[in-house]
């Protein structure tokens, strides 16, 4: 995913508009040495452009996001999983997108599989895993993100005022983080757009399907409350704000 993501920002950019963040949320797979020896090595690669960030303890995907994202230099900022399921070729489409309906600076674009729903990368699926996809759809509708199809796909790109409005008041630091960024987007007035980007399965997933999708919802539900009473404040920047 790295080398892929840098000879994409390479050849689509010039040197002094890209960075990467690697955010190494406590693994023990040599992920940062990794990183920094390709940094070293790497031709296409300035001083400066890949830093490193080593959490001390793992904080769950949401957390290890917000750390990165709290930390960007640029006017936009990108997350994508490590894993490669996603194209990085693809951000030029949410880039173009997200400008589209960018609004007094705040904008979000969303990288979606929905497109991909009746394709066999879905299709061939267990029913245990569809069963547990469209339930949670059902709970999404029920708790008011209705307009987004895909709320977890892992490539998302957010312009710099968009970052620091939701991700300085972002509570959650599990697989539900995601969810509670469009919830908060909502809340300030963010504009949104769902952009269709190419993806496939990757093995070894960490997720455990059924207690993690439980956890979920549940965790979900009290994100939800959690606004909905005033325990979680909502907080400042948006368009008009």
């Amino acid at each position: 995913m790295l080398e892929e993501a840098v000879e994409h920002l390479h050849t689509t950019y010039s040197p002094n508009d890209w960075e990467i963040l690697i955010v190494d949320d406590g693994s023990t797979d040599d992920t940062a040495s990794t990183a920094l020896r390709f940094a070293a090595t790497s031709p296409l690669v300035a001083k400066d452009q890949i830093r490193v960030i080593v959490l001390a303890r793992n904080r769950g995907k949401g957390g290890a996001v917000a750390h990165g994202m709290r930390h960007i230099r640029g006017r936009y900022a990108v997350f994508a999983d490590a894993d490669g399921a996603s194209k990085f070729s693809d951000l030029s489409t949410l880039m173009t997108r997200v400008r589209g309906v960018e609004k007094e600076g705040y904008g979000i674009a969303v990288g979606s599989r929905a497109h991909m729903v009746t394709t066999d990368a879905v299709v061939k699926r267990s029913f245990i895993r569809n069963f547990l996809m469209h339930g949670f759809h059902m709970v999404l509708k029920t708790v008011g993100v209705r307009e987004i199809a895909d709320t977890q796909c892992g490539f998302k790109l957010f312009s710099r005022d968009a970052v620091r409005a939701v991700f300085e008041d972002l509570r959650t630091e599990g697989w539900i983080f995601d969810i509670e960024v469009l919830l908060l987007a909502g809340y300030k007035g963010i504009p949104v757009v769902e952009v269709p980007v190419s993806w496939h399965e990757v093995e070894g997933t960490k997720m455990d399907l059924v207690s993690d999708s439980i956890r979920m919802a549940w965790d979900l539900v009290v994100v939800r409350a959690g606004y909905a009473v005033g325990v979680y404040t909502i907080g400042e920047g948006g368009p008009g704000r």
